[in-house]
């Protein structure tokens, strides 16, 4: 009788946590639906620039945002803080910031009770939770390498002490494709850290002329309060948590290490158009990106499709393109979409339809 009530007790809890996983699927997905209509208050088009964006912060991860001046970059992300009532600061690269500008610095302080001097910390601009660092390849590698370790260790360190930063903590990059003089490119281990290259395009003809009369009135949007921090803090424990089948797994793998030129088995152009291929952070990234895009649509199982979907944010930034690529005018943009035509998806054909329907 107590093994028959253990079990049954057993089946009582995993059914309540099956439960509480789904409500929190589907509450992950009305949150979202709820975020894209107050962004849409502010923000016109760039439907897929702000899904991108989400789900690299859904994975707690980093972002690199290119595109010319005038496309609303810096506008996106301040509203994107104020919906998820998180604290925003933009910092302006230029050739002479220093890290101290950035992480703070020790301060000699005099305590107006005793009168001894002691050193205080003052924090810089990074401790917040969304830190939009503008045009980051304008200021030297020094500095680049101290917002990069920020962002992959999540804390800095002046003097001898650490210091943590906020959670969540997201950085989101952006750069001018067009104006490459005077600036420092970022080495490609330091782009790997941001999950997503994502490229910000011009509007359309209907887009643009929503943008000009909506931006020349005298109309200010309310926007509402969506999500907090705390709740971001446990969707991304859900993102973690999604079902990942073994082929999708075997394609996520295969994708990335048919970017690799020196693979036996690469394909030829990619032997022709690419000198270095994508590493294994490119596939963790391809499997933590599809899962948030699972989520986001209701499902709480990832297909080959959201792999392909993420392929592109996830890839451009890590292939290296070889002179023959470029005398071609060929970026890695098109060789990603030779890839996904190329590389083939090794599934149970009947499975993949089923969860599609």
């Amino acid at each position: 009788m107590n093994v028959r009530a253990n079990d049954d007790q057993a089946s009582h809890s995993d059914t309540s946590a099956r439960d509480r996983e789904l409500a929190a699927i589907r509450g992950l997905a009305t949150a979202y639906s709820r975020l894209r209509q107050e962004i849409g208050k502010v923000i016109i088009g760039q439907d897929d620039v702000i899904d991108q964006l989400l789900i690299a912060m859904f994975c707690k991860s980093h972002c690199l945002l290119m595109g010319v001046p005038g496309l609303a970059k810096t506008l996106l992300v301040s509203t994107v803080a104020k919906i998820l009532q998180l604290s925003y600061r933009r910092i302006q690269f230029t050739p002479d910031l220093m890290p101290s500008d950035i992480t703070g610095t020790d301060v000699l302080q005099e305590d107006p009770d005793s009168g001894r001097r002691l050193f205080q910390f003052m924090q810089g601009p990074i401790f917040t939770n969304v830190l939009l660092a503008d045009e980051i390849n304008r200021t030297p590698p020094k500095t680049q390498a101290a917002l990069l370790e920020a962002m992959q260790e999540r804390h800095v360190t002046v003097g001898s002490n650490t210091y943590r930063l906020p959670v969540p903590f997201f950085v989101l990059a952006t750069q001018n494709p067009i104006e490459q003089e005077g600036t420092y490119p970022l080495p490609e281990a330091q782009l790997d850290r941001f999950m997503f290259n994502i490229v910000v395009k011009y509007p359309d003809a209907a887009e643009e002329l929503r943008i000009l009369k909506q931006t020349t009135s005298g109309e200010e949007p309310q926007l509402t309060v969506t999500l907090t921090g705390r709740q971001i803090l446990a969707l991304q424990e859900v993102v973690r948590r999604v079902l990942v089948a073994e082929h999708v797994f075997i394609y996520a793998r295969d994708l990335v290490r048919a970017t690799r030129p020196r693979e036996a088995d690469a394909p030829g152009f990619v032997k022709e158009y690419l000198s270095w291929g994508a590493g294994p952070r490119a596939g963790q990234n391809l499997i933590l990106g599809a899962k948030a895009r699972a989520l986001l649509q209701g499902r709480f199982h990832v297909m080959t499709e959201d792999i392909k979907a993420m392929a592109h944010p996830v890839l451009r930034h890590r292939l290296v393109t070889t002179f023959a690529a470029q005398s071609q005018k060929i970026d890695a943009d098109a060789v990603i979409e030779m890839l996904i035509d190329k590389v083939p998806v090794e599934l149970n054909q009947r499975a993949e339809r089923l969860a599609r329907g």
